[in-house]
């Protein structure tokens, strides 16, 4: 087999993995044990490049298309890449893969004992980004969710050895309100790749439609849906926040600071009177480590 150059390889690897400084919380900081943090940029790599897949936002110049077997023509089909890409990943438990944040992926599936499930379901959810765009309830945003975000908190706790019934139903809970945290700081982004994660029931009851989402700033209307879906995407924060406190160690401050994050980016979003619309909404550090404190201490 020949090496892939470096332009098959550290281009479209960096370019995904650089992408954890943007997080709204720590993807593997530097405390947790050098095993751990490995383990969690493998996954990490592998949710960012299939994010970047679903949203079109890869490197350009075609590389991961190429690495994936995808022929030039079709680079920029999404689905075709998602199926490629999906192909990839089975190899990771059962052969060799193409990609290498799939290769780099595999020492991890096989030391924790991964399954493919939480990995389809991410797949799964970028699939339905490409041919779903409107949420009429929030329930079936919710279940978008179940596949968008909950694995990810899934993973982290087969990673770390601690998964137990309720530790992934408190996990599943602050994924889910820090995916919708993230929707309401993306909206005017997400509106202009014709997506919308504000359940169409919620628009009717506040009297928003899709040109108030595409104004500059937002008025009182879109300002009370915002503040409402936010004290949702909080309330499941809170739900789910007994997780850290049933954990220990340096696995405890990671989940306070995926549970801080989560609580800061609302604080962002308050703070702007819930006008998202003129960008995304981000805490400051300040305010990320005083809800991390908050957070170990306890406090809701």
């Amino acid at each position: 087999m020949r090496p892939e150059s470096p332009d098959e390889t550290a281009s479209p690897v960096s370019a995904t993995l650089d992408k954890a400084a943007e997080e709204n919380f720590p993807v593997a900081p530097f405390f947790l044990p050098r095993a751990w943090r490995d383990d969690l940029m493998a996954v990490y790599g592998f949710a960012r490049l299939v994010d970047d897949i679903g949203d079109g936002d890869l490197a350009p110049g075609g590389a991961d298309a190429r690495l994936l077997g995808v022929s030039p023509d079709r680079a920029d089909d999404r689905l075709a890449m998602l199926d490629a890409f999906e192909a990839d990943l089975r190899k990771v438990f059962d052969g060799t893969p193409r990609h290498p944040l799939l290769k780099a992926l595999q020492p991890t599936v096989r030391h924790r004992s991964l399954t493919p499930e939480p990995f389809l379901g991410l797949i799964a959810a970028n699939r339905q980004d490409q041919l779903v765009t409107r949420y009429e309830t929030y329930d079936d945003l919710l279940a978008y969710c179940e596949l968008s975000a909950n694995p990810v908190g899934r993973l982290v706790l087969a990673i770390t050895g601690t998964a137990t019934p309720e530790r992934i139903r408190l996990s599943d809970a602050v994924c889910t309100g820090l995916q919708i945290v993230e929707h309401l700081q993306d909206v005017a982004e997400d509106l202009g790749r014709d997506r919308i994660y504000l359940p169409a029931e919620d628009l009717k009851k506040f009297h928003v439609d899709e040109t108030d989402l595409a104004a500059p700033t937002a008025g009182a209307s879109v300002r009370a849906l915002v503040a409402y879906e936010a004290e949702r995407a909080l309330k499941l924060l809170n739900e789910g926040t007994p997780l850290v406190g049933s954990v220990h160690g340096r696995l405890k401050l990671l989940l306070a600071g995926f549970v801080a994050g989560g609580k800061a980016a609302v604080h962002a979003i308050t703070a702007v009177t819930y006008d998202v619309l003129e960008g995304p909404p981000k805490p400051t550090k300040a305010r990320l480590l005083r809800e991390v404190g908050a957070t170990l201490r306890g406090e809701g």
